[in-house]
């Protein structure tokens, strides 16, 4: 028989539509691959190392290798790349490949080899190429041994390859070639040294091979988990990570499978807004691959497999009770014998070896054999277990209130243990399987609560609630459907004021009859604590207070009253409820619910306590990317990068806050992205860029400010502040801070109040305000402040002493540097040494003040906080350092090499005095002589003279002119000043 195929690569797609069979499994992920990709392999460098050496041996002397791997792993696609870098090196490449239509036809596999080489046949001696004529049928007939024909075989290869033009043949589905073709190849695999010529063939399973076929044998592995998402990351870039991660556990590093599972997802479950299936759905294809061993297993083990899928526990305890026996447990040999799952005897355990088999028992079975097994399931599991009362449920046909009040109760135990979408997906069960239009509501508007609260499917909230209204319109007036509808108009809208009414008229009046409306109720309560927290407004926290006084000491959530002063209002109310919060923390650890984790560390985060929450806020984000609460896991990130941002670890910020950014933009929670532009906006300033702080702090405004949203308004204010404090505008500063807080204390119901204690004296005492300085730290200390934490003890006590405009009290700084783990604030540290260094050099205590100086600049360069690290080094050569880098600022000035005297445009100058060059170098930036005062503690006079001798020493007649003047200016500074005592108190003169 003569095959004459368009191409090989053509043959086995249309061989299998004229057979009606299905391609290979290798076929089919060549194949799908989306048109224009690369083709490009991922994760195969091992694989591709060993065909190139495979070709260098060829090219001197025949070599082979046979490639063997599970079906779907890639093995086709690397047989593609291996015939494209064969090309390359000069070999002439001929492909062939195996296809069931073709087992039974004789030498149908040889036929595709030898076409391609049918003009060579002539330089075979007479009988030889007769033999290969009569296969290829050029000539009449019938065809020799396969002895016979593997010997003509090699001589015609052996002609055809040379070193000057070396030959590959490149075999597909080695297994599926007709026997003689597959003796013929075994053959000359075993002599394939006569020649250059380079056999590569790949097949399932080594025990694929003929006996006798001593060949080189590589199996290809599954793709490791990285090559596996880059892989997904490029065929489906909208694919969130958390899906992805999903899809390389079922898939096991298996390409095609990696390709083929998302095809059934719908976009909506692709990018997490609606949730994926507990058994991901087969294609066409990975069906075939992974049910054709499942569906030759006899009945009784496929009921087994069944069983312990929908158990999915990996227990055989329960198996045999459930099926027909303690002998059951032998029906599973053939599962085990065909290589489908692992029974572990002595352990009473069984593992499937492929994830995707437990897709493709479900997919063989019918829905009655589903019901039986979670009827039998049900039947052995305790009265009263959750998972009894999911078996029951799922198989229950039609209303049954019995069954839907086990799987309501159920709902709040994986509730409990931190399964928040287990807890939705019960519950909106159960609201199927209830018989009454109010019991129905009332579950519903439970299940949208969580799903607005925890579960982070915001978008689902209103159909939940319009579902509601249709089947009970009293429904929508309870706690947890208000919580649903205001955690919607909170986190998507930002209307403070809706949920605020929306909550307070549910909660008023509101009695719990039942533990899952004590849970409602607490649900509420915590939203209108967020939407008091985010409006920062004292008359909606007044309202709070009076609901939760009217709950009396019986709150439905002991965690409340410790937010209301740690969270709410730090500054004034922390210290009483700080030893409940730490014994909270403490036990963190022990904690599984995800929104009780954050909402505890919530409570740490203005009183220095997120170092202790580190571990357990890790685990709310690995379960939101897991698919779990990502309502929480959002908040968990913030808090994350807020402890972040005050350790130091200042890249980590930008990681973390864009991870919250996208989960915000795919979950619609808008409100929650602004927490993190608050912090992308602190870095920005702190690093010096401007313009970035400038905008992400508009934007927070103009967002905010529409909305009654005082905490975005304060946020804003305070990446305004923290950016002109680095450029030395202490006039805006100071302005800025007091948009914030009044300038005598810290405001109430303002918690970033307590951030700001060294901000506001440093502005304060820069521009005058030294009442005002002193009457805020006052209020600090009545206030307990320095009580919270050693952060703020630190912080209070160095600011203290930087207020004092009549002496320098080094016992006062000193004790606040020598705070016990200041380190862990490297950037407030550097700022507290920065102010003291600079204090020093101003009584004229120079040598005292570089150790502080040096100090802080290293930690700025370590940050990257260009502003804060030109500050240090300018300081530094004004106390007469000869050498100090300065990092370039933003639109600052050019922040060259040491200070250095010399020729410049003009000819020879005069050296500049430290003054004159500070001064100079601080007007190149557009500050006023009033503004270089205050940043320099000198009156604007001095400033105005200083500048005068520098403009005539530059040969400068304007500010114009400065920045180029001074740039590669070298100075060398006048000698260093005398250090004042080396420590109590120095007068300022």
């Amino acid at each position: 028989m003569i095959n004459l195929l368009p191409s090989p690569s053509a043959r086995g797609s249309l061989t299998a539509r004229a057979s009606g069979s299905v391609p290979t499994a290798e076929h089919a992920l060549a194949q799908s691959r989306p048109h224009g990709s690369s083709g490009r392999l991922f994760g195969r460098s091992a694989e591709l190392a060993l065909v190139d050496a495979l070709f260098a041996k060829a090219s001197a002397r025949g070599a082979s290798l046979f490639l063997t791997g599970t079906a779907g792993v890639g093995k086709s696609a690397l047989l593609d790349a291996a015939a494209r870098r064969a090309a390359q090196r000069g070999f002439r490449v001929v492909r062939a490949a195996g296809a069931r239509f073709d087992q039974n036809v004789g030498f149908a596999g040889l036929n595709q080899i030898l076409l391609p080489l049918a003009d060579e046949l002539g330089s075979l001696p007479a009988r030889q190429a007769h033999t290969l004529q009569v296969i290829l049928g050029l000539s009449a007939g019938e065809p020799e041994e396969p002895s016979a024909v593997a010997s003509a075989v090699r001589g015609l290869l052996s002609r055809i390859g040379t070193r000057s033009n070396p030959l590959a043949l490149v075999i597909d589905d080695y297994a599926s070639l007709d026997r003689p073709s597959a003796v013929v190849l075994g053959t000359l695999a075993l002599h394939i040294g006569t020649g250059c010529v380079a056999l590569l063939a790949a097949c399932g399973r080594e025990e694929d091979l003929l006996p006798g076929t001593w060949t080189p044998v590589h199996e290809v592995p599954p793709l490791d988990p990285k090559s596996a998402m880059e892989l997904v990351a490029e065929h489906f870039p909208a694919m969130t990570p958390t899906v992805r991660r999903r899809l390389l556990t079922e898939a096991c590093g298996n390409p095609l499978a990696l390709l083929e599972l998302p095809v059934p997802l719908s976009l909506a479950q692709q990018t997490q807004r609606h949730s994926l299936p507990v058994v991901l759905p087969l294609t066409e294809r990975l069906r075939t691959i992974f049910s054709e061993r499942v569906g030759a297993l006899p009945e009784a083990t496929r009921r087994l497999l069944l069983l312990a899928v929908l158990d999915g526990s990996g227990e055989l305890h329960l198996v045999p009770r459930a099926g027909d026996g303690p002998a059951t447990l032998a029906e599973l040999s053939p599962a085990e014998r065909a290589g489908l799952v692992r029974v572990d005897a002595r352990a009473r355990r069984m593992v499937f070896r492929h994830p995707l088999t437990r897709s493709a028992v479900l997919e063989l079975s019918t829905s009655a054999e589903r019901r039986w097994a979670h009827r039998a399931l049900a039947d052995v599991l305790p009265e009263g277990s959750e998972q009894r009362a999911l078996h029951l449920a799922r198989a229950t046909v039609g209303p049954d209130d019995r069954v839907a009040a086990l799987l309501h109760e159920a709902a709040y135990t994986a509730l409990r243990r931190g399964d928040g979408a287990g807890a939705v997906s019960a519950l909106l069960r159960a609201s199927e399987l209830s018989s009454s239009g109010s019991a129905r509501g009332r579950i519903l508007a439970e299940a949208a609560c969580l799903s607005a609260n925890v579960t982070g499917e915001l978008r689902t909230v209103r159909a939940l609630l319009d579902d509601v209204m249709a089947v009970d319109p009293l429904g929508g007036t309870s706690p947890a459907a208000a919580a649903a509808a205001a955690g919607e108009l909170l986190h998507r809208d930002g209307d403070a004021d809706g949920a605020h009414r929306l909550l307070v008229a549910a909660i008023a009046g509101h009695s719990p009859r039942r533990p899952a409306e004590d849970v409602m109720l607490g649900e509420a309560l915590h939203t209108l604590l967020t939407v008091c927290s985010f409006s920062g407004r004292p008359e909606l926290w007044h309202s709070f207070d009076t609901v939760l006084a009217r709950c009396g000491p019986h709150a439905p959530d002991p965690l409340l009253p410790v937010l209301r002063g740690a969270l709410g209002d730090p500054a004034h109310a922390a210290l009483p409820v700080l030893p409940r919060l730490d014994e909270l923390i403490s036990g963190l650890h022990r904690q599984t619910d995800p929104a009780r984790i954050v909402r505890t560390a919530a409570g740490g985060a203005h009183v220095d306590r997120l170092p202790d929450c580190h571990g357990a806020l890790l685990r709310v984000v690995e379960d939101g990317r897991d698919g779990g609460a990502v309502a929480s896991a959002i908040p968990a990130l913030l808090l994350l990068a807020d402890d972040a941002y005050a350790g130091g670890r200042w890249d980590d910020v930008i990681e973390l806050t864009d991870e919250a950014l996208d989960w915000c933009a795919t979950r619609d929670y808008r409100l929650q992205a602004w927490p993190a532009r608050l912090l992308q906006g602190l870095l920005a300033a702190a690093r010096g860029d401007g313009e970035a702080a400038r905008n992400i702090a508009d934007r927070l405004a103009s967002w905010g400010n529409p909305r009654g949203l005082g905490a975005l308004r304060v946020h804003s204010s305070r990446i305004k502040t923290l950016s002109t404090l680095g450029r030395g505008d202490f006039d805006s500063a100071y302005r800025h801070l007091t948009n914030i807080s009044p300038a005598n204390r810290p405001a109430p119901h303002v918690p970033h109040a307590l951030s700001l204690i060294w901000d506001f004296t440093e502005a304060a005492t820069r521009t005058g305000h030294h009442a005002e300085a002193a009457a805020h730290l006052a209020a600090v200390r009545d206030a307990g402040i320095p009580s919270v934490s050693p952060r703020l003890a630190m912080i209070t006590q160095a600011a203290t002493a930087l207020a004092d405009p009549h002496a320098v009290d080094r016992d006062l700084f000193d004790e606040a540097i020598a705070t016990p783990g200041a380190e862990r604030w490297p950037f407030d540290l550097a700022r507290i040494r920065l102010g003291y260094g600079e204090r020093l050099r101003r009584v004229q205590a120079s040598v005292a003040a570089r150790p502080h100086l040096e100090a802080a600049h290293s930690t700025f360069e370590r940050l990257g906080a260009a502003p804060w690290s030109a500050r240090a080094a300018g300081e530094l050569r004004a106390s007469g350092q000869a050498q100090a880098p300065v990092a370039p600022v933003a639109g600052g000035p050019v922040a060259g090499g040491p200070v250095a005297g010399g020729p410049v445009a003009g000819g020879p100058v005069a050296p500049l005095t430290p003054q004159e060059w500070q001064s100079a170098q601080l007007a190149a930036t557009g500050l006023t002589n009033k503004q270089i005062a205050a940043q320099l503690f000198l009156s604007h006079r001095t400033v105005a003279t200083h500048l005068s001798s520098a403009f005539r020493k530059l040969e400068i007649v304007s500010r114009a002119g400065l920045r180029d003047a001074l740039t590669g200016l070298d100075q060398h500074l006048a000698r260093p000043m005398n250090g004042a005592a080396r420590s109590g108190r120095i007068t300022v003169k």
